[in-house]
Formats: structure tokens, sequence, C-alpha cells
């Protein structure tokens, strides 16, 4: 039985692996180890890979609060969404934390539920918490509110054109969007297309309102208010919408719902009322959400790569942490074409 000073080997604690050890594992200096791990360093793909497959060889975990002494930085930055549990929104998150995770970073997500008061009381926790940006995905705070804070931080904000110092804008055009939808139905030979919106104290919502109305009038279709009922970017919220528009006794062939969400609530009032879709009524949603190519039947919407809008938001913060000016970006729209639409019967 081994004494105390005749321990074997194999009870000794394995020697926690150490910045320096990287960085000769990886065949570079310890100070460009630091500067890649604090997302400063400008080194070669080469080099990039060589210290990340060090660091997984390694299994080697940076101190965050040396780091935070180190280089004035905690590797974090804060989004703020508005539904953690939203499809739409959990696809940018999705890309964002990807990016970010590249760069030794750390997301803290949390949710304003479109309220201006508790997005504010977020941002403020944000700020508490040191994070050395932050991303808001659209949302009802105040544009000035915004402004303030990127006095201290640099900020990336999506689905609203915003200027400023240390303020960069992912804007997305939902009114072409919209249109791209109207025209495809009326291209398919339908006349009276039901509209289903958003709320309409929303930016998005009215942006895509204003592409359906703009798209008739330049077919020289007349607008209905009488077929637009609001919805609330919600399942629930597309099948009462729905359920509205049916009772009202307005005949029509086809229907926009103002996102994907909304459209699946749709397709089920329908189906309860005894319509098909879309022998009966075509149906077209916005966003191309995942599980939009897997309902049945697979619904055709207009396509936005939300988990893309994540990427360049997360790689935008990261540039403005660096101190660069992130590139313009505009987020095109695309229709996708699938079966839940048809030609009019006559």
């Amino acid at each position: 039985m081994p004494t105390l000073d005749q321990s074997p080997k194999s009870l000794t604690p394995p020697k926690k692996p150490t910045l320096g050890m990287v960085a000769e594992l990886a065949g570079v200096s310890p100070s460009t180890v630091s500067r890649i791990l604090n997302g400063t360093a400008k080194v070669s793909p080469n080099k990039m890979a060589a210290v990340s497959e060090a660091i997984d060889m390694l299994q080697f975990r940076p101190d965050p609060a040396a780091r935070s002494l180190a280089g004035g930085r905690t590797m974090s930055v804060g989004v703020l969404t508005q539904f953690i549990d939203s499809p739409y929104y959990g696809e940018a998150l999705r890309g964002m934390e990807d990016v970010l995770r590249q760069h030794q970073y750390v997301p803290l997500f949390t949710s304003g539920h479109w309220n201006e008061v508790e997005e504010r009381e977020r941002l403020t926790l944000l700020q508490e918490r040191k994070v050395d940006g932050i991303i808001v995905l659209t949302g009802r705070v105040s544009d000035q509110t915004l402004l303030d804070i990127a006095q201290d931080l640099p900020i990336v904000v999506i689905g609203r054109k915003l200027q400023g110092p240390q303020v960069f804008s992912i804007d997305i055009d939902n009114f072409e969007g919209s249109r791209m939808a109207t025209r495809h139905l009326i291209s398919l030979g339908h006349r009276s297309i039901g509209y289903v919106s958003g709320p309409m104290d929303h930016k998005d919502a009215i942006e895509r309102l204003e592409g359906y109305k703009r798209e008739l009038q330049e077919k020289q279709l007349p607008f209905d208010p009488a077929l637009v009922v609001e919805g609330d970017f919600q399942e629930s919220g597309g099948f009462r919408a729905m359920n509205r528009l049916l009772q009202s006794g307005k005949i029509f062939s086809a229907v926009i719902a103002a996102n994907d969400q909304m459209a699946y609530g749709i397709r089920l009032a329908l189906s309860n009322a005894g319509f098909r879709v879309p022998d009966d009524i075509s149906l077209v949603g916005f966003d191309d959400l995942p599980h939009s190519a897997f309902t049945v039947p697979p619904l055709t919407t207009v396509k936005q790569s939300v988990y893309e809008i994540g990427v360049l938001a997360a790689n935008a913060i990261l540039q403005m942490l660096n101190k660069e000016a992130p590139a313009p970006v505009s987020i095109s729209a695309k229709l996708v074409a699938r079966e839940s639409t048809r030609v009019a019967r006559v």
C-alpha cells in the first residue's frame, strides 16, 4: 500500500493545459494565441487552423475572467430577441451562436416579447453584465434608446434602418418580398386574394401589407380592405384570423400570410372549414422557415435566409469589436414556389 510520499503517478492530477502549451503545439507565439482568442488577431488561415486544432487536442478552456482583465473584454455578446422559442428567431440565434463560438465569444440571449418596457429592461441587464457588444432583433424599443446605448457599446440592429456612431443596421426588404408573393398568385390567375397581416404596430407587418397593396395596384386589381385580417405572427393568431375571414363571407381563391407561422394556423383553419390547399384555396407564407418545406402540402413562401441574417449580424459585431467597419449588406427576398399554390379555377 503506497504511503503519502510514494503515491502512484496515476493519482497525480493531470496538468491543466495552458495558453503556452497551445502556442507550442500550434507553432506560434503565446501572444498570437491570445490575440486569436480575443478576436483581435489578423493571421493566416493556416495559423488560425493550427491554433484551433491545438485548443481541441489539449481541451484548452480560456479563463474568461483572466481574458477580461488582459484584454478589457468579457468575450460575451448580448442578444435581445423577442421570443426565445420562436422558430423564426431561433434560426437567427443559431446563426449568431455558430459564428460567435468560432471566435470564442459567448452569446447571452434574452427576450423582450415585443414590449418596449421589457426590452429596455433587458438591454440594461445586458449592459450590467458588461457585454462587449449587443445585437438587437427588431423590437419596439426606440431608436434613441439604441443610439444612447451605442455611445458605450457597438450595436447591430436587425429589421430597421438606424444610423449613428457604433451602430450597424441590417434591414430586410419586406415590401418587395410581399410584392413577390402577390405577383405569384396573380400570375396563377387569382384575382380575389385574402391577406392575413401581422400586428399593425410592427414595421415588418406594415411594409408587407404595403407590398401586397402596391402589387394589386400595379396589376390594376382593386384593393378590398375586407379581405385583410390582422394576425399576430403566431400560429394561433393565423388560425383565429382565418376563421374571422371565413366568417365574413368574403369570397377568395388565395390567401397570403405575413409569415410562415401564421400560414400553418391558416392551413388548419381552412382544413377545419372543409377547404383543401391548394385545390380550393392557394396559400403563400413569408420567411421560408425550415418546417415550411415539410408541411402538407409543402408551403409556397418568400425566402429570406434567417440563419444567414444571424451569421451576418454576428460577423458585423465582431468586426466592430475589432474597430473595423462592416460592409453594407442587403437581405433580398426570393419566392420559393411549392405545392400550396396552383392555377386558379375559372
